[in-house]
């Protein structure tokens, strides 16, 4: 009996450098492991939007993380400082940088294989870091977008 095959991430090995731009950030912020703290702080952000939208331009959605101390952001890019948002989210303008660019293809579930495999890359090409938020970057809509095509850009902080 053959066993089934795991599909191949799909998950570019070689980083682009870009830079991000400075960004209006609306936020939920979460401290411990991200396997529980992810999905609580983006169940929290997701019946927000509405609301966000009424007053704000959302140009985007996104989630800024540190490993050291576990810290997640799970929140929306507005296309100005935010007014009347909700309680219980944060703003912050986050002033963006040079980031090592790997592009992820396929479904929100292999984002912590791909995250681990970009740490491993970048331990590998010794790429120099700096002390700031990684990015997860989703290009496109869920809702609108078959899994296999949805598209996640991983940002790491470069020197």
């Amino acid at each position: 009996m053959a066993t089934p095959q795991k599909a191949t991430m799909k998950l570019t090995q070689e980083p682009e450098i870009v830079t991000w731009p400075e960004t209006h950030y609306v936020f939920v912020e979460k401290i411990g492991p991200f396997q529980n703290t992810a999905p609580q702080a983006w169940q929290e952000v997701h019946p927000l939007v509405p609301r966000i939208s009424e007053h704000n331009k959302v140009t985007g959605y996104m989630s800024l993380y540190k490993v050291g101390p576990k810290i997640y952001r799970a929140g929306v890019a507005v296309a100005a400082e935010p007014k009347n948002l909700p309680e219980n989210l944060k703003y912050e303008k986050f002033k963006g940088g040079k980031y090592s660019r790997f592009i992820l293809t396929g479904s929100y579930a292999n984002l912590g294989e791909a995250s681990g495999r970009v740490f491993e890359i970048v331990a590998e090409k010794k790429i120099q870091m700096h002390d700031d938020y990684c990015i997860e970057n989703y290009k496109n809509d869920p809702r609108t977008t078959p899994e296999d095509q949805l598209v996640t850009e991983i940002l790491i902080p470069t020197v």
